[in-house]
């Protein structure tokens, strides 16, 4: 259903992206997967537009965009891992936001993520959630997200 209800909104997962370092994109204990960071890659690059610091140059909306292209990658993760009809509920959102000393609204950019998991997944997808401002990110990435979710046994 969730795979369904991505192509409904005109969305499809994109390949599971491969880690950018020494660790796993993801690690099962019990019924909790806990994704590692992900950044808003597409077909394994960091697009120019997602690139950079908000309130510097990247704009608020791209830095929404970047954020639920974040998620998309975490959800094309869960997939490979676990199946996305096995999560049982969207536990913990964080989302780091690369931004400058005075841009305050890191919420209103987590919210491309949140949105899009609560759009999937329903009452399931509404999270507990961070949004912090970062000074820099790796990759010079604008946005990075970690996931936590409850699996089925």
């Amino acid at each position: 259903m969730p795979l369904a209800k991505l192509a409904s909104m005109g969305l499809t997962l994109p390949a599971a992206p491969t880690p950018v370092g020494a660790y796993a994109p993801a690690m099962r204990t019990g019924n909790l997967v806990f994704i590692s960071g992900q950044f808003p890659l597409i077909e394994g690059k960091l697009p120019a537009e997602y690139t950079g610091k908000l309130g510097f140059n990247v704009s608020p909306e791209n830095g929404q965009k970047a954020a639920q292209q974040a998620a998309l990658n975490a959800l094309a993760i869960l997939e490979a891992t676990v199946g996305l009809g096995q999560i049982s509920r969207i536990v913990r959102l964080a989302v780091f936001v690369a931004s400058t000393p005075c841009f305050t609204a890191q919420p209103a950019v987590a919210n491309g993520a949140s949105e899009l998991l609560a759009a999937v997944f329903g009452d399931a997808g509404i999270h507990a959630r961070i949004a912090v401002g970062a000074v820099v990110l790796p990759l010079d990435a604008c946005v990075e997200i970690e996931l936590i979710v409850e699996v089925g046994s």
